[in-house]
Formats: structure tokens, C-alpha cells, sequence
């Protein structure tokens, strides 16, 4: 089997556009001292965008906006019931990965 240099040239330009973006600003920003307001804003970035992953998976079905009950919805709150109290990735995973086997069982019934 031969190497189809189309692809590979693809494999590359697809690493190094991926590699540029991630890289340069961490270089840049590591060797700068930022000022505390900059650093309290980038200590939320994180939450925010996994909030922003999981309400739309959990409110948006077929391009709109739905708050009747759903499997994903009824299995986020003993989910983040548990996030909340134990503070344990592990538990957390695992009640997640349960409920919504549970619940996506009982709405297939």
C-alpha cells in the first residue's frame, strides 16, 4: 500500500492548523504576567463553555429550543445532584451514564 501524498499533505496541513492556534497564544501568554481582573475573567472561560456544550444538548432538539422532559434532561439533575455533593468525577460519570441508560430504556417502552 502506498502513500497518497495528497492525504498526507492533507494529515500535515490539518496538524499544523490545529497545532498553530493552541500553541502561539499558550508561548505568548506564558511569558507575559497578565493582570489579576484578566485572570479572575479566565477562571470562569472553562465552566462557561462547558455550560454552554451541555444546555444546548440538554434544551435545543431539532433546531429548537424545548423544555418538555427528555432522557438527557431528567438524567442531568440526579447527575449534577450527585456533582454537587460529592465533587467526584468518578461518581459523577458513572450516576450520568446509569440514569440515562435507565431513563432512555424507560422512554423506549
Amino acid at each position: 500500500m502506498g502513500v497518497r501524498w495528497t492525504v498526507l499533505l492533507i494529515v500535515i496541513g490539518g496538524a499544523i492548523v490545529t497545532f498553530i492556534p493552541r500553541v502561539v497564544p499558550l508561548m505568548v501568554l506564558s511569558r507575559m504576567k497578565l493582570p489579576e481582573s484578566v485572570m479572575c475573567w479566565l477562571h470562569y472561560v472553562p465552566i462557561a463553555i462547558l455550560a454552554a456544550l451541555v444546555g444546548q444538548e440538554l434544551f435545543i432538539h431539532d433546531d429548537e429550543v424545548s423544555m418538555k422532559l427528555n432522557p438527557e434532561l431528567l438524567a442531568a439533575i440526579p447527575t449534577a445532584l450527585v456533582a454537587i455533593k460529592t465533587r467526584s468525577l468518578l461518581w459523577t460519570v458513572v450516576v450520568g451514564v446509569v440514569a440515562f441508560v435507565l431513563l432512555r430504556f424507560l422512554f423506549t417502552l
